[in-house]
């Protein structure tokens, strides 16, 4: 299969969600760096790399779809693995520091919200 040039429809559609794709996973970095405690922090990455796996699979649906006349859903395994894993894997790892920080003796934790 030879490479063909893209509607403008299509480009458009797949630059927006590559992009959108991009700056979720980029503010979902940020927050994982930026937020003070572990169980703040804990939660930017997880909805970052949900949110952003679900608009490069958008994109690349687009992509792929259009340059190869059939629709591709190749791409939604792929989502499929992240959405089954990603909170999974964060309820794991907050069980986890639950359970340390409580062995610790720390029985604040999490700690309160606090109300501006």
């Amino acid at each position: 299969m030879s490479a063909t040039a893209l509607p403008l429809w299509a480009e458009i559609i797949t630059a927006v969600f590559a992009v959108l794709g991009a700056a979720f996973a980029a503010i979902g970095s940020f927050g994982l760096v930026r937020l003070p405690t572990f169980f703040r922090r804990i939660h930017a990455p997880t909805l970052g790399a949900t949110v952003g796996a679900w608009c490069l699979t958008v994109a690349t649906i687009a992509y792929f779809s259009v340059q190869g006349f059939s629709l591709f859903l190749h791409a939604m395994l792929i989502v499929l693995f992240i959405v089954l894993t990603a909170p999974i894997t964060t309820i794991f790892l907050m069980r986890a520091a639950l359970f340390r920080e409580r062995q610790k003796g720390n029985a604040d934790v999490p700690p309160a919200a606090k109300s501006d």
